[in-house]
């Protein structure tokens, strides 16, 4: 997939565990840790504001693009 999660790189700028952050957003640790390892092909809006809420951050800032090159090239 063209997009790469983030989560990681801004949980750990902001010294934020994987539990304190799914507390503080309203999630399970377990959801939270499927959106951080990327193992999920979507994430509810509402879910992303409040992420981006608590560690005071930009969509951008978690959500990264990448083209995909082709491989015949």
């Amino acid at each position: 997939m063209a997009i790469i999660l983030r989560l990681d790189r801004m949980m750990a700028d902001r010294k934020m565990s994987l539990n304190e952050l799914a507390e503080k957003v309203g999630i399970s640790n377990v959801n939270l840790s499927n959106i951080k390892t990327g193992k999920v092909s979507a994430i509810r809006f509402s879910t992303l504001d409040a992420i981006c809420k608590v560690l005071d951050c930009q969509p951008g800032d978690i959500l990264e693009y990448k083209r995909e090159e082709d491989v015949d090239g």
